[in-house]
């Protein structure tokens, strides 16, 4: 009897051992997703002579975005301004972003093309960090795919966040620029040039409300905000 009952006591020691074990196993598995912590993609380009010259484009795993430039004011002005906005990105535009920073391997190293031949299109950089990680990478063309797509995406929410601030502006400034504006704004929107649509909704929510401004003008920042809201324009590719 008793040494039935001190195999009974050996077999549950060994069945809590293998089941801390089994605990332990999972833990280390899953400890170093949670220490890497929230990660963030910075987009940035520098282009002296284009508006806005420079700026950059921050989004978060969370979905978080943060555009700054520095810009004229307007297109008939020389006096520029800082300007920076926060906005939500799209769950499918945040998703493609990081997946597309897996592919570029987190732009640890090289994806410039080095080819000195090639015309000029402004001084990019792309930086990845998370809890762990942290790199970055500058260039000027890329024959990466995966960067390409994401050059062109984050160049897309950026004109749609310049058509925001130049809005807000006009809105404030100059209502009678407002047509043309939001007229420039939805032909690029229906080819696909702008991305994130809904970034820039408060402002076009805004010059629609205002009773002051003139019908035709208020249709189209409905319009937009529509396309915005549908997913017309602004889905990643």
């Amino acid at each position: 009897m008793l040494a039935a009952n001190l195999r009974r006591m050996n077999l549950r020691v060994k069945t809590a051992t293998c089941n801390s074990v089994a605990l332990c196993l999972v833990l280390l598995s899953i400890l170093p997703a949670r220490a890497a912590g929230p990660a963030t993609v910075t987009f940035s380009q520098n282009f002296p002579g284009s508006d806005p010259d420079q700026y950059s484009i921050t989004v978060q795993s969370d979905g978080r975005g943060h555009y700054e430039c520095t810009a004229r004011i307007s297109a008939d002005s020389d006096d520029r301004e800082s300007y920076q906005t926060e906005f939500i990105f799209s769950d499918a535009t945040r998703a493609r972003i990081f997946d597309l920073a897996a592919q570029s391997n987190y732009f640890s190293g090289k994806i410039d093309s080095g080819k000195r031949k090639l015309a000029f299109t402004g001084a990019k950089k792309l930086s990845y960090k998370d809890g762990l990680h942290e790199s970055e990478a500058n260039y000027n063309y890329s024959p990466i795919p995966a960067v390409q797509q994401l050059t062109t995406l984050f160049q897309g929410v950026a004109a749609t966040l310049e058509f925001g601030r130049r809005l807000a502006y006009f809105h404030r400034y100059q209502k009678l620029a407002l047509d043309d504006e939001l007229k420039k704004m939805e032909d690029q929107a229906r080819g696909g040039a702008l991305m994130e649509l809904q970034a820039v909704k408060p402002v076009l929510q805004e010059i629609y409300d205002d009773g002051s401004v003139m019908n035709v003008v208020r249709a189209r920042a409905q319009r937009i905000m529509e396309m915005g809201d549908s997913g017309a324009a602004g889905a990643a590719h």
